[in-house]
């Protein structure tokens, strides 16, 4: 039975998020106006859920129907095989990692959950290991959104594939130091020899055996089209609060007022504080990252808490010539490793029985996200040089 935390129904929280809550809408009431802060937020989440929403729900639908279908006629397992000898040089995890890689880069990061409940999965694990699996699950949670997304998003001329790719490639990069990083902790509080479980009591071995649907190949091929196809309405639904709170919060600390120089009301008009931060932190910024414009650190901010809300800020980051080739290699790579892990990463963790961990899973995922945009931006810079 889930534990309830109860506290006092007024405690000193009450005073101060009334406080703190109070303050942010006085401060941008008062620059924008309290009638317009409101319309204007009402016209953002609905432009928001019309010509976003729906685009990143249509990307996951066909995303999740091609990963069912890999997984179903074994491909996935095929991919799994070539990548297992990889797993122990690059992340000191067994090959069954692997799978995890995969499932999550075609869901979402709580994927990885799922197989670490299963005995024939984490059987293959020592102890000190398991708890990284939240962090390399979410590296890759929703890689195949993010990454169909940013490529999908070309025109003009403009193609984002090789884009898409070195930000992948940044992930991973990212992945690897945030999995290093964790083992270095927990290590200390498991040790390295102890096994997960010493029993192989399970139905059958994940690595070696798949199940698959009734039927012919057409009718598997249809089930798992339809089933994916799902999974990836479920995963748009999911989004929706993320895009539409996130998104409007942030696009509204993003941009500053309509082109006329007055606050209208209309959707994605702000009061411009993230590009005031931005300019601030520009010394860093620019040579790390090699963002342009100082709006862009509102993707990897929004990555903290959804990366499903972050994409939602591209569509308008590239008509109005914020976001270029370099940012979306860094938004996909920062997407990617990042995908929303201050939402999830608790959850997972507490998933995993390692509950007191989590401060250093938090912390050691912050450094691999950092990393995979750094690398993104260089790895970037290099190819454009041929």
């Amino acid at each position: 039975m889930e534990q309830r935390k109860v506290v006092k129904a007024i405690n000193k929280e009450s005073f101060i998020w009334l406080i703190g809550i109070s303050a942010f809408f006085m401060l941008i009431g008062k620059k924008m106006g309290t009638a317009n802060m409101f319309k204007t937020m009402m016209n953002t989440g609905h432009d928001l859920i019309i010509n976003t929403v729906f685009l990143i729900m249509a990307i996951a639908v066909l995303a999740g129907a091609f990963g069912a279908v890999l997984s179903e006629f074994g491909i996935v397992a095929l991919i799994n095989k070539i990548l297992s000898p990889l797993m122990k040089p690059l992340y000191d995890l067994p090959g069954a990692a692997s799978v995890g890689i995969l499932t999550t880069y075609l869901s979402d990061n709580p994927a990885i959950l799922s197989l670490a409940n299963d005995k024939g999965f984490t059987k293959f694990f020592k102890k000190y290991q398991l708890p990284a699996l939240t962090n390399l699950g979410t590296s890759y949670g929703m890689g195949l959104v993010v990454t169909t997304f940013m490529i999908s998003q070309a025109g003009n001329g403009e193609s984002y594939f090789i884009p898409a790719i070195i930000g992948n490639i940044g992930a991973i990069i990212g992945s690897i130091v945030s999995v290093r990083l964790m083992l270095k902790y927990t290590k200390k509080v498991y040790g390295t020899e102890e096994m997960v479980c010493s029993s192989s009591d399970t139905d059958y071995d994940v690595l070696k055996y798949r199940e698959v649907r009734k039927g012919s190949s057409f009718q598997r091929l249809l089930e798992a089209s339809l089933d994916g196809g799902k999974n990836g309405v479920d995963t748009g639904l999911s989004i929706i609060p993320g895009v539409i709170i996130i998104c409007t919060l942030v696009m509204m600390l993003t941009n500053g007022p309509s082109d006329s120089g007055a606050y209208t009301g209309a959707a994605y008009e702000g009061v411009a504080f993230l590009p005031w931060l931005g300019e601030k932190l520009s010394f860093i910024i620019k040579p790390l990252l090699g963002f342009q414009r100082p709006e862009a650190i509102a993707f990897p901010i929004t990555s903290l808490g959804a990366v499903g809300a972050a994409i939602g800020l591209v569509p308008k980051f590239i008509k109005t010539g914020v976001a270029g080739k370099n940012e979306i290699a860094v938004f996909t790579a920062m997407g990617m490793c990042w995908s929303g892990y201050l939402s999830t990463h608790v959850a997972m963790m507490d998933a995993l029985n390692c509950r007191e961990l989590t401060n250093k899973a938090i912390l050691s995922h912050t450094i691999g996200g950092l990393a995979a945009g750094i690398s993104a931006h260089f790895i970037y810079m290099l190819v454009s040089l041929f």
